[in-house]
């Protein structure tokens, strides 16, 4: 949502009205005003308590299902909203994150609170008789969860740009899983909440979700040092060579298409992801007149330039969460036939990580625009792919970028340098489908 677009504010817009009407009817009802004012409080606590610098609302979920749970629709919609609004946000603009934030969870409670109650749910305040409660408070979880990868979808095809047909895709899936082990200790609380031992019984359960986050909450710092370790070294290359300027994040985001029309698992996607970014770090370690050279390159000079790979592998050895992104980063210039560099690998020899950015790092190369030469259009780039297949470049990776482009498209969010950040048209490229 960096330059928030007029229809994503338009979508907030009415997605933070909804949660306005779904929350209203508090004001005329007989509202258990007691219980929605802890849960308020409780709620924005924990968010403030366990959740890193850089993540938004709404990761701690037992305090909002227990709502759901306890509370009727209304209610139950009203008690993530101060927390939501009051809420530590990095991003800008600040204040609509903060908005869209309140308003989703509001609806999502409002949903599933819904379900519960017409599905059978204890009235609101009352014990919940097991194991009758177990259907009802499962399809809760299933409306809480679908509700918020429906909104979520939403804010991606608009403040994200990302296509309609793409937009949902697998967003309900990753959202479940959090949701029911979340939604598990809300029952429990809502369960202790109305025996004799009352709230203060309930709170124990917080205690090992309170563990939990803060262990999420260490995995993304780490993973945040992670992302200013990359960000760090490709903006040192951007600063060496201009040549290069967001080349590096197309040729990570082809990678990850790639990767996912595969098959591979998320963490193998995340490391082919750095694999791409730092694909071309070693340039730190070649001469920068040569980099920035005015005319053709001399085969001596073609030979330092081609010691980049080596270099880079070398500079991020000991990184380890790299993990097989090094390999990547060492062999992304071997070709299928044995004659690439810097050690001339054939075929299966070439590491499958360096196989998949060989083929992001090439197609990148063609369709971005340079001061001597055009952009190719996505077609002809796959078909340049597809002739140098069996040759130079894996087929499986090759036919795998093609299936992904012709469902989702290419959008790169940067198609061109500049005129001052290419190289002058004499320093030449080996072949067309040859990236530097």
């Amino acid at each position: 949502m960096r330059s928030m677009p007029a229809w994503a504010r338009v979508y907030i817009l009415c997605v933070a009205l909804a949660g306005a009407a779904c929350a209203s009817p508090v004001l005329s009802g007989r509202t258990p005003w007691p219980t929605v004012a802890f849960l308020v409080a409780l709620y924005a606590g924990c968010e403030r308590l366990t959740l890193p610098r850089g993540l938004t609302a709404g990761t701690f979920f037992p305090v909002l299902l227990a709502g759901v749970f306890l509370l009727p629709p209304a209610a139950a919609a009203l008690v993530a909203v101060p927390g939501a609004l009051l809420a530590r946000v990095d991003r800008r603009p600040r204040q609509v994150r903060r908005l869209w934030r309140a308003a989703q969870l509001a609806l999502a409670s409002w949903a599933a609170a819904g379900v519960y109650g017409v599905l059978g749910g204890p009235a609101a305040g009352a014990a919940p008789d097991f194991p009758q409660v177990l259907a009802p408070a499962g399809a809760a979880l299933l409306a809480f969860s679908a509700a918020l990868a429906a909104l979520d979808g939403g804010i991606l095809a608009t403040a994200e740009r990302i296509p309609v047909r793409g937009a949902w895709r697998g967003l309900f899936p990753r959202s479940l899983a959090p949701v029911a082990v979340h939604g598990l200790a809300g029952l429990m609380m809502a369960v202790l909440w109305t025996s004799p031992y009352g709230p203060p019984a309930a709170l124990l359960v917080l205690l090992p979700m309170g563990v939990s986050c803060w262990a999420f909450a260490q995995y993304h710092r780490e993973r945040a040092a992670h992302q200013a370790t990359i960000r760090a070294l490709v903006q040192a290359v951007d600063l060496k060579d201009k040549y290069t300027r967001g080349h590096s994040e197309r040729v990570g985001r082809a990678s990850v298409m790639i990767a996912r029309e595969l098959g591979m698992d998320d963490e193998r996607i995340e490391v082919l992801r750095f694999a791409g970014i730092l694909h071309d770090v070693g340039k730190l370690g070649v001469p920068t007149r040569l980099l920035r050279k005015d005319g053709p390159l001399t085969p001596a000079e073609r030979r330092v330039i081609e010691l980049h790979p080596e270099y880079g592998h070398e500079m991020v050895r000991g990184i380890g969460f790299l993990g097989e992104a090094r390999a990547a980063i060492l062999h992304h210039h071997e070709r299928i036939d044995g004659s690439g560099y810097p050690y001339g690998l054939a075929g299966a020899q070439i590491p499958e990580c360096a196989r998949v950015v060989a083929v992001a790092d090439a197609f990148d190369a063609m369709t971005s625009t340079r001061s001597y030469r055009r952009a190719r259009p996505v077609s002809s780039a796959l078909k340049e792919l597809a002739r140098c297949a069996g040759a130079q470049f894996d087929p499986a990776m090759v036919a795998a970028l093609a299936r992904a482009l012709g469902r989702d498209g290419w959008h790169p969010g940067v198609t061109s340098d500049g005129p001052e950040g290419g190289l002058p048209a004499a320093r030449g490229v080996p072949a067309p489908a040859v990236p530097r």
